[in-house]
């Protein structure tokens, strides 16, 4: 029996038991997806304004795109940290006024995901549901890779979902290659965690030990950041100058071999780092400081405290004398560098001849900048135990007479700019119209005015003013 070939029109329908009937059927214009929206609040520390980025970019391929307006956010994500006084009632301060948000949508028939990411997010865990009912995804700084799938299981299935666990695979190796908008500067963890367990501090316990990423996928994340316009890196780590991860040879490499691989890609002007301890930083990465003219005159490297019986109930593994000692090896390398610290005042136990001894450093070294903190006490940690804690009223004088010092040092250190021509990398319009804003080899905020279309450059500025936190000046022209 010989085969009929039956060949059918989209425009024919051919129904079983009847004739065929022509069909003209409406014409039809494709229609766009919706684009969904995630607001995203960053708290803390630089770390987690990489995170965030890496949690809007891990949200595109499934159609979300950030907003600033958070009454029109379909996902709500906090970012939090957890290293500052009361982090976890800021957390559900803040919960509590996006529960209004998502009752004022469901008003309107919109539904509205919230998630609460980062380090509260890890030390809490179910905590944050019981607490906050309105929250409906609960993610850890290890796991936020997975925050897609966790927004889509928690709406599916109508229920809380909590993931704070520590996976064996690398979240890097996750997260898909960078994306987003152009710009000037950017930062790009490369370790995350710590093993120095200072008593003080919950990083290794809400962010684990020590992990370095491999040289070759921070290098191929540089280049794709570099592609979209960056000049500047700043590596990021808990303890970034502990990083030893794997070479492009096999073996382990150092923090220093890393910038000097990354000083190698076209186009990346300048390489900065934080945060570091002083217990690991090397012969090799104060050598850096000296022949790498990439690497940025200016290091984060903060002493706490400078009473040694302090610093040895803190675990810190280095004495006053030690960070003095390090501090004029760096400076013998790079004698412009700027230097920052982090310093905690009223630690268990702390006298005023301990904190006299923490003012002696200060005035010691000479800082450009620095971040000082009354202690407060973390749960889990060892600290939190001790006894001996000191009043809130002591703690609160002594950070004012050390804020009134590291104030006079930070304006001393901008005036000292004044007059000088210095190379500027402009990131952003300023606040006036016509005025830019970027950043000195130093890290000091310079404004000055020119077009947009110098945004991404680095020119250079003769300063004319100096204040405590940013220095005017003129944009050069050649002649």
């Amino acid at each position: 029996m010989p085969q009929i070939k039956l060949e059918t029109r989209p425009d024919v329908d051919l129904e079983e038991g009847s004739e065929s009937k022509h069909i003209t059927k409406p014409e039809t214009k494709p229609t766009r997806p919706t684009i969904k929206k995630v607001f995203v609040k960053t708290f803390g520390c630089q770390m987690n304004v990489y995170d965030s980025e890496r949690m809007i970019e891990s949200l595109a391929p499934v159609g979300f795109e950030e907003t600033k307006n958070v009454a029109e956010a379909d996902v709500i994500v906090l970012n939090t940290c957890h290293i500052r006084e009361k982090a976890a009632e800021k957390v559900y301060s803040e919960l509590g006024r996006i529960r209004q948000v998502k009752a004022d949508r469901q008003l309107e028939g919109k539904s509205t995901t919230v998630a609460v990411a980062g380090c509260v997010a890890q030390a809490e865990g179910e905590e944050i549901t019981r607490r906050a009912p309105s929250v409906d995804v609960v993610v850890g700084p290890q796991s936020y890779h997975n925050l897609p799938d966790l927004i889509i299981k928690a709406k599916a299935e109508s229920r809380q979902i909590v993931n704070i666990e520590f996976p064996e695979q690398d979240k890097f190796d996750q997260l898909a290659k960078r994306q987003g908008p152009r710009q000037a500067t950017a930062f790009l963890t490369v370790q995350e965690g710590c093993d120095k367990f200072c008593t003080f501090c919950v990083v290794p316990y809400t962010r684990g030990i020590e992990f370095s990423r491999p040289v070759s996928r921070v290098v191929d994340e540089a280049k794709s950041m570099i592609e979209r316009g960056v000049k500047e890196l700043t590596l990021l780590g808990q303890n970034v100058n502990a990083y030893h991860g794997e070479g492009l040879d096999g073996a382990d490499w150092s923090l220093t071999q890393l910038i000097n691989a990354l000083s190698e890609l076209d186009g990346l002007a300048r390489i900065r780092y934080t945060t570091s301890h002083p217990r690991d930083m090397s012969d090799d990465l104060i050598e850096a400081h000296r022949v790498n003219d990439r690497l940025m005159p200016y290091l984060h490297l903060p002493f706490q405290a400078g009473a040694d019986r302090i610093l040895a109930a803190m675990n810190r593994q280095h004495t006053a004398e030690d960070y003095l000692r390090l501090v004029d090896r760096i400076r013998a390398a790079r004698p412009d560098i700027a230097l920052s610290t982090d310093i905690i005042v009223g630690f268990p136990g702390e006298t005023e001849a301990d904190f006299a001894q923490t003012l002696q450093i200060v005035q010691t070294v000479g800082y450009a900048q620095a971040y000082s903190f009354k202690y407060s006490p973390r749960p889990g940690t060892p600290a939190a135990n001790m006894d001996a804690s000191i009043e809130e009223e002591v703690k609160s004088e002594r950070l004012q007479r050390l804020q009134e010092l590291l104030v006079s040092q930070q304006l001393a250190f901008n005036e000292s700019s004044i007059g000088r021509t210095i190379p500027v990398l402009f990131e952003k319009p300023g606040r006036n119209n016509g005025q830019l804003v970027g950043r000195s080899p130093y890290l000091q905020l310079v404004h000055a005015d020119g077009p947009d279309t110098e945004i991404g450059k680095i020119l250079p500025v003769k300063v004319a003013t100096a204040t405590r936190n940013s220095l005017t000046g003129s944009i050069v022209v050649a002649v």
